[in-house]
């Protein structure tokens, strides 16, 4: 599945919108300390619509696609293999194309987010919190598969969402019990809780942070740290970022991509953080 050599070849991330994408920092990152000098990582606007037209146009130079919003299932159809990962969540974000030609899809998004909670000492835990009902909460959902021995509750706004939550956790083969949103500020008591939400919905969920909070695993990275992970880390809790996750999945698909093992994690963090400084 992976691509070897040190040629020029090309990698790219695809999305709309991909303007503000960290990914070619993080994966150009790699690519210099990796001595890959002939390797190259752009971005795309590129919607459902113009994908097809899009991947037909590739030539054999090209290694490896990232793909964000809207195109994890729209690029479905379009490859020629995906892993039991992306299939379990009905979602590609990494595209490798093997030297035979051929399109393989996966999903880095879920074992990312087990490796940046393995990199905090979390291996296992009894129960977790789940926070929306999203895209993003389903990959957190195949996370907890593997590390989450019991109950996982998902706060939702709506009752069409606790029934996809649940949906997910039977197809995941997770416990999960769906509650109303209006009763979020009870997740924060959990060993670990997921915030899968978009930027600002969690922040009247602050004033709520227990004195001695466990684990957040809040998604967002922009802007940081939001309301929830700040008030999380003053009262001592332990806090990963979406950076984090960002981090942890672009390596894994660098090293899809590349055939090099182990990227290099250091450095593609440093060079994101220093892009978000930036900004």
């Amino acid at each position: 599945m992976t691509v070897q050599g040190t040629d020029a070849r090309r990698a790219a991330v695809l999305g709309s919108p991909i303007a503000h994408s960290l990914s070619p920092v993080l994966h150009r990152a790699a690519y210099a300390e990796l001595g890959l000098a002939g390797w190259t990582y752009d971005r795309f606007e590129i919607d459902e619509a113009a994908l097809p037209g899009f991947l037909a146009d590739l030539g054999p130079e090209w290694a490896g696609l990232s793909l964000t919003m809207p195109l994890k299932r729209a690029v479905i159809p379009l490859v020629d293999e995906i892993s039991e990962t992306a299939r379990s969540v009905e979602a590609v974000n990494t595209v490798v194309f093997t030297e035979d030609g051929r399109r393989v899809g996966d999903n880095t998004d879920i074992p990312g987010m087990v490796a940046a909670l393995r990199e905090r000492g979390i291996e296992q835990v009894d129960s977790a919190a789940i926070l929306g009902a999203g895209a993003t909460a389903s990959s957190a959902l195949a996370a907890l598969a593997r590390i989450c021995t019991g109950e996982v509750v998902a706060y939702v706004r709506s009752a069409a969402r606790a029934a996809e939550m649940r949906e997910w956790g039977e197809r995941l083969d997770v416990e999960v019990r769906t509650a109303d949103w209006a009763d979020a500020a009870e997740a924060l008591r959990a060993p670990l809780v997921i915030a899968t939400t978009p930027a600002g919905t969690t922040d009247d969920l602050a004033s709520a942070v227990p004195e001695r909070p466990a684990t957040l695993f809040d998604v967002l990275y922009e802007p940081w740290p939001t309301n929830l992970a700040a008030r999380w880390s003053a009262y001592g809790g332990a806090v990963v970022s979406g950076l984090d996750l960002l981090v942890h999945q672009a390596v894994l698909q660098v090293e899809q991509m590349t055939g090099r093992t182990p990227a290099p994690l250091d450095a593609m963090r440093k060079a994101g953080e220093h892009a978000l400084e930036s900004r």
